[in-house]
């Protein structure tokens, strides 16, 4: 792990992050900083926090409630919403030329101040949710203590794995996984608390239960599916001495060091990408109807496995592989040239490539790229992906109807995986789903400790449209 130990470099970290994210509140420096206090308990740290945000909220509302944030436009209306800003979402902020930052800070500042396994390696997932909980960078202690915590909460009852065996081996491994996350809403704390009457002052605490929770879980039922679907059904146990990332590899069969820290690197970078994704969104619609955490998430997943989001990783890989199988693995640029346009022309897309609100390459992609570039630069399915990497965007330009031609995360992720092992496309998608928890859960005890409303939005008619536009003319 590396930390940034002198004064100066930490204030210039902390105050870029803060200034990016909240321009107008920079003087809130105490939001996003290296951590120096011993307090190991996670809770005891967001009790301390929550009313300093609940009170800046407040002043927000009061202060800026009727400020205009833009114009809604008709094609926001008929375009899915696109670019409309109706959402709060404190824990990440994606930039469109610049990526995701998480709590101000990007992937590559991640990488460097994050507490880490090893001297220079990928950051430790737990030293994520506890930045995204607390806006700041926590100590290796705390990191310690929190995976500490979770190993005590990824405990599964009988009952969950008896639903996941009464579907067939053949379902797909995302319909397994939401069922699973269904099958453990019976233990959810926040269901009894909202049943026994809790004030909803307190709402933040059950929900932050559930969270942790869950979180915790996630690996152990993900790695039950792997093993039920694609191994003999024959489970590996946990291993005590592991983090987080390392122990899902190990679930999953995976135990090579280098598999251990991409799978480290794996569920940081995909933990969130802001509000708006439909993930993101459906956990957060959901859940503004007091549904818990689990039935929350469980809605999330289904989102996640739509092929317009996270089950684009499964098709990147498949089609790479369909190049391979027809030109060889040593194709030449002017044949993969020929390849892509055949797949534009037959109305379908080239998986990776593009992406909702980023105009740059994703710093995602990049991240991995840099990571096989150190441990697989021979890989033939590698230097395939980088030769996509010059081909595939001048011709989507060349088409001129793609505002981002540029690969996105699943672009590279899906090669990475193959390289160690993990072959099994179909089931990139839960990796996804478990990484996704972080982001979706985080987020969601902050809504609760803000008390952010029902979400509802106001939908029209063509005919309301028409007679608006009309009458605007």
């Amino acid at each position: 792990m590396v930390f940034y130990r002198s004064v100066s470099l930490l204030s210039k970290l902390s105050n870029r992050a803060v200034s990016v994210q909240q321009p107008s509140l920079s003087n809130s420096v105490r939001w996003l900083q290296i951590q120096t206090s011993s307090d190991l308990d996670l809770r005891a740290q967001l009790k301390e926090l929550i009313p300093e945000q609940q009170e800046r909220l407040k002043k927000i509302k009061s202060e800026y409630g009727k400020v205009q944030l833009g114009n809604i436009t008709v094609d926001m209306v008929l375009g899915g919403m696109r670019g409309m800003i109706g959402l709060l979402w404190e824990i990440s902020l994606l930039d469109p030329d610049e990526g995701i930052r998480f709590r101000g800070l990007s992937i590559p500042e991640c990488q460097k101040v994050l507490p880490a396994a090893k001297p220079g390696g990928e950051p430790l997932l737990e030293g994520l949710l506890w930045l995204l909980l607390t806006g700041k960078v926590p100590t290796t202690e705390q990191v310690n203590a929190l995976s500490k915590e979770l190993r005590t909460r990824a405990i599964i009852p009988d009952h969950v794995y008896k639903a996941i065996n009464a579907l067939p081996i053949t379902a797909h491994s995302m319909t397994q996984f939401t069922t699973s996350v269904m099958a453990l809403q019976v233990q959810s704390e926040f269901a009894k608390a909202y049943e026994s009457g809790i004030h909803k002052s307190k709402y933040w605490e059950p929900t932050f239960e559930d969270s942790l929770s869950l979180i915790a879980q996630l690996p152990v039922v993900a790695a039950y599916i792997y093993r039920r679907i694609y191994k003999n059904g024959e489970v590996v146990a946990a291993d005590e001495s592991l983090d987080y990332g390392a122990n899902f590899a190990h679930m999953l069969g995976f135990d090579s060091p280098a598999m251990q820290e991409l799978m480290r690197l794996y569920v940081t970078i995909h933990t969130d990408h802001e509000g708006g994704n439909v993930s993101a969104h459906t956990g957060h619609l959901v859940a503004s109807a007091l549904s818990d955490p689990y039935l929350s998430f469980a809605v999330a997943l289904n989102g996640v496995v739509g092929p317009l989001h996270g089950l684009a990783n499964q098709e990147v890989l498949l089609w790479i592989k369909s190049v391979v199988d027809e030109c060889g693995e040593n194709i030449t640029k002017d044949q993969l040239k020929d390849y892509v346009w055949k797949t534009l022309n037959s109305g379908k897309v080239v998986p990776g490539f593009g992406h909702g609100v980023l105009r740059k390459t994703d710093p995602r992609y990049m991240c991995q790229r840099e990571f096989a570039l150190k441990h697989l630069p021979a890989d033939p399915l590698f230097q395939l992906v980088s030769k996509l990497y010059e081909v595939v965007p001048p011709i989507l330009t060349e088409l001129g109807k793609v505002k981002n031609p540029w690969p996105n995360v699943d672009a590279h992720s899906g090669v990475l995986l193959n390289y160690y092992g993990l072959t099994e496309a179909r089931y990139y998608t839960v990796l996804f789903g478990v990484s996704r928890s972080i982001g979706i859960c985080s987020q969601l005890i902050w809504d609760r400790a803000l008390g952010l409303p029902l979400e509802r939005p106001k939908s029209v008619t063509m005919e309301w449209l028409e007679k608006h536009c009309n009458k605007s003319a």
